[in-house]
């Protein structure tokens, strides 16, 4: 039997039964529209993450106190006080650290903050006024503090837009003072609506001088991270060499292993995200996969129905000179035609659904989600539930196409 034809005849048999076809193919479309849906979600959060660590620039170096961490056991190692004053006045000489263009230390915590009834709490981040050049965010009501206002411990402060708006209101907040931890800061600027940079939220944030943060705010010695910027890119790995050599040097380390700091670049932090992100997206992706195994058991047991009911159209159809061969092709394409439909649908359901989560996701949180289409896993889920409809087809085609045809026409 020519396949055009085959193809009518099994198109004509799924027609016939409506109902059973659509839950046959329920299975399929469920676990290929978790696959696309996760698959979209893991790129977008992906994609999120890294234009985020990327906000800092290519040439940006972390140092971050405490020993790297390779495991959940480690996470408390991060929050060490090993980053000191002296730290940073030996990486910040030229001699030491060459090629580093900026070195900037920071603190932060989240705080309340209040000015007259009003409170709100934010994450204060105290820096040097590089801050404003790391970040390439500028006032755009008043000015930044400066580096002698940093050594001169000035409680100044430039706050982010959702600061002044849940504080001031429609007030003019420029040469105000606000609370923070019973200490009084004049704010002498007003940051532009910048949403996310790296890690921080900077409508949400309060600048400070690191002195007074370390001072009034927080009460340490220490820093929570240094951010320096090399003067090239070609220079990156020499700045982080140095950056090695010097604190090691600093803290009394010969041993690399034993280092209470660890230094992470953009490109560093980049492929770390990737990955992590990548791991989770496989796992999800493989649980989600597991209908699709539900879903061709289904398949398997709805087509042996299908086969029992049919005995009498099998015998008939082999009585007019169909071949074993014409009744096996005939189930397999009707298993493979069922999960292929269900493949389509589950991949155009999984996108709808993808795009409404990036909207909500961007509209309603404020995040700069895209919608991602996984045409690589739009490619193999198709695949696979094509593959999925042969696999779990064979047998109940077998079962058809082995029917004695006198037996299939004595049937009731």
């Amino acid at each position: 039997m020519k396949t055009k034809r085959l193809f009518k005849t099994a198109m004509t048999g799924l027609k016939t039964h409506k109902s059973r076809s659509f839950l046959t193919i329920l299975g399929i479309v469920i676990g290929i529209t978790a696959i696309i849906l996760v698959m979209s979600i893991g790129q977008g959060a992906q994609d999120l993450i890294l234009s985020q660590i990327q906000g800092l620039g290519s040439r940006t170096i972390v140092v971050i106190p405490g020993r790297e961490p390779s495991g959940p056991s480690d996470i408390a190692q991060v929050f060490s006080d090993s980053l000191k004053e002296k730290d940073l006045n030996l990486i910040s000489r030229k001699e030491n650290v060459p090629n580093a263009e900026k070195i900037m230390p920071i603190v932060f915590g989240g705080e309340s903050s209040a000015y007259g009834n009003e409170t709100y709490r934010a994450t204060v981040l105290g820096a040097s006024a590089d801050v404003f050049d790391v970040f390439d965010i500028y006032p755009a009501k008043g000015i930044p503090f400066s580096e002698s206002d940093v050594r001169g411990r000035q409680a100044y402060a430039v706050i982010g837009s959702k600061v002044k708006t849940e504080l001031f209101g429609e007030s003019e907040a420029v040469g105000e003072r606000i609370k923070i931890k019973e200490k009084n800061f004049r704010v002498i600027g007003i940051l532009p609506k910048k949403g996310q940079v790296s890690f921080f939220n900077f409508d949400e944030i309060i600048l400070v001088t690191y002195t007074v943060g370390q001072d009034s705010l927080f009460g340490i010695k220490y820093f929570h991270r240094f951010i320096i910027s090399a003067d090239t890119e070609e220079n990156i790995p020499k700045v982080v060499e140095d950056l090695k050599i010097t604190l090691r040097n600093s803290h009394g380390i010969t041993d690399p292993e034993k280092d209470d700091f660890f230094v992470q670049t953009q490109a560093d932090l980049a492929l770390r995200i990737g990955t992590v992100t990548n791991i989770l997206t496989l796992l999800l992706v493989s649980i989600a996969a597991i209908s699709l195994v539900v879903g061709g058991i289904g398949i398997m047991n709805i087509m042996l129905v299908a086969v029992t009911e049919r005995t009498r159209e099998i015998g008939l159809r082999k009585a007019l000179g169909a071949a074993n061969r014409d009744i096996l092709r005939q189930f397999l394409f009707e298993a493979v035609i069922l999960t292929g439909i269900g493949g389509i649908l589950g991949i155009l359901i999984g996108a709808l659904l993808a795009f409404g989560v990036s909207l909500i996701l961007s509209k309603a949180l404020g995040l700069s989600w895209t919608f991602s289409f996984p045409v690589f896993g739009a490619v193999i889920g198709f695949l696979v539930s094509g593959i999925i409809g042969l696999i779990f087809g064979i047998y109940p085609a077998r079962k058809a196409a082995q029917k004695n045809p006198i037996d299939a026409l004595r049937y009731e």
